[in-house]
C-alpha cells in the first residue's frame, strides 16, 4: 500500500497542474486533445483501481499497475519542476522584459516546443534513472584501523543494504546482486537491513532464498533487521531468512574468527532493542569491533562504546533529487564515509530501492569495505 501512497501527491496535486499547462500547450484539435485528456482520466483510474483492489488483484496485474503509477509519479515530479522553472522565467520577463522578440511573437509555437522538450527530457531522465537501479556500481572504501589483528593484515567486507526484495526487486535483480558480490571475492558479506520490502510472499514464491544461498565468503554471510523487516508478516520473514543460509544477528555479537567482533543490532524501530554497552559487555575492546546497524541514528552511541567501524543503510541517500539535499538536515551522516571521534562509519545509499525503481542523482551500490589493521608493533 505504501508504494501507492507515495504517488497520491501526483494524483491530487501535480496532475491538475500538469494537465492545465499541457492543455494550453497542445494545438486545439481533437487528435491532440482527446488522447491528452484520456491519459489524465485513465492514469488516475488505474491508480485508484490498484489502490482499492490491491488485495484482490493477481500479483502480475498489481505489479504492472504499480510500475505504471509510480513511473508517472516520478516523471510528474520532474515535469512539475520544469514547469515551475518556466513559470519563474515568465514572471521575471514581466518585470525585466528579457525574452527575445521571437518568443513573444510566437507563443503558441514556443509552448509546443517546450511541451516536447520537457517530454523528451524527462523520458531520457527516466531511462537513465532506471538503468542506475538495474546496474549497481561497486563502491570501494578504504579504512585503516589502529588495532592489531592476530590473523589478518586486512579484511574485505562486501556490504549490501536495502535490497527491498518484493514487487520491484525480484529474482533476476537479486541474481545480479549475488553475481556482482561474489565476483568481488570478499572475506565476509553483510546485509545491513531492509532485505525484504514489505511482505515476504514475493520472495517465497520466486524462491529467492536459493539465490541468496549462493552468496559465498570464507567468513560467511551475516544480516541485521531493518525497519522494513518489522512491517507486515515479521515472523514469516524470519522463517524465510533461515532458509537463505544467512546468519541473522539480532542484538547479538559473534566472532567470524577469533580476531575481531561483529555486532548486529536490531533495528531502531524496536524500542526494546538492547543498548550497545550491554551488547559489548565482556568484549575485549583491544580487538577490532564492527557494528552493523541499519539506521544511522546512533553514531554517538557507537563512538562512546569504542567500536571501530559502523556500517549503515536506510537513507537511500534520498533516492530521488532533491531529497538528497533534505537528508543532510535529517541525519548527521546521510551518505558515504564519515568519522566521529575514533570511529569510522559508512552509510550506504543501498543496492535496491523503495517504491519506484528509479534513482536521480543517487546510485545503487555494492560497497566493498577494505580494512587495513595495524601491525603488532604499531
Amino acid at each position: 500500500m505504501k508504494v501507492f501512497l507515495q504517488s497520491i501527491v501526483a494524483q491530487l496535486l501535480l496532475n491538475p497542474y500538469i494537465f492545465w499547462r499541457g492543455y494550453q500547450a497542445i494545438p486545439p484539435k481533437k487528435g491532440w486533445r482527446i488522447p491528452f485528456i484520456a491519459f489524465f482520466i485513465l492514469e488516475p483510474a488505474l491508480y485508484f483501481t490498484g489502490f482499492i483492489f490491491r488485495k484482490e488483484l493477481p500479483d502480475p496485474i498489481f505489479i504492472a499497475i504499480m510500475y505504471i503509477c509510480n513511473t508517472w509519479y516520478v516523471a510528474s515530479l520532474y515535469i512539475t519542476m520544469a514547469l515551475l522553472l518556466i513559470e519563474v522565467c515568465r514572471q521575471t520577463d514581466r518585470w525585466w522584459h528579457w525574452f527575445p522578440r521571437f518568443i513573444n511573437q510566437n507563443r503558441k509555437q514556443v509552448r509546443l516546443i517546450l511541451f516536447f522538450t520537457i517530454l523528451a527530457g524527462v523520458t531520457l531522465l527516466m531511462i537513465h534513472a532506471y538503468r542506475t537501479v538495474k546496474y549497481p556500481v561497486v563502491r570501494h572504501v578504504y579504512i585503516t584501523l589502529p588495532k592489531a589483528n592476530q590473523l589478518h593484515d586486512s579484511l574485505t567486507i562486501a556490504m549490501m543494504s536495502d535490497l527491498h526484495i518484493g514487487e520491484v526487486i525480484g529474482k533476476r535483480q537479486v541474481q545480479r546482486y549475488v553475481e556482482l558480490t561474489n565476483s568481488q571475492h570478499p572475506d565476509m558479506i553483510v546485509l545491513v537491513g531492509d532485505v525484504i520490502d514489505y511482505e515476504s510472499r514475493h520472495a517465497e514464491k520466486a524462491q529467492i532464498e536459493e539465490d541468496l544461498q549462493k552468496l559465498y565468503a570464507p567468513l560467511e554471510v551475516y544480516m541485521v533487521n531493518g525497519n522494513h523487516e518489522y512491517r507486515a508478516n515479521r515472523m514469516a520473514k524470519e522463517r524465510w531468512f533461515r532458509k537463505t543460509g544467512v546468519t541473522l544477528l539480532k542484538d547479538s555479537v559473534v566472532m567470524p574468527d577469533s580476531s575481531f567482533y561483529l555486532v548486529g543490532r536490531d533495528d531502531l524501530v524496536n524500542k526494546k532493542r538492547k543498548p550497545l554497552n550491554l551488547l559489548l559487555q565482556g568484549v575485549d575492546k583491544e580487538k577490532p569491533i564492527i557494528v552493523l546497524d541499519h539506521q544511522p541514528g546512533s553514531l554517538a552511541e557507537t563512538t562512546m562504546n569504542r567500536a571501530d567501524l559502523g556500517l549503515h543503510g536506510h537513507t537511500h541517500n534520498g533516492q530521488l533529487w532533491p531529497y538528497p539535499v533534505l537528508m543532510k538536515f535529517i541525519y548527521e551522516a546521510p551518505y558515504g564515509y564519515y568519522r566521529k571521534g575514533d570511529t569510522h562509519f559508512y552509510v550506504s545509499s543501498g543496492i535496491g530501492v523503495a517504491g519506484p525503481p528509479y534513482r536521480v542523482e543517487t546510485r545503487s551500490e555494492l560497497v566493498m569495505v577494505h580494512i587495513t589493521f595495524a601491525n603488532q608493533g604499531d
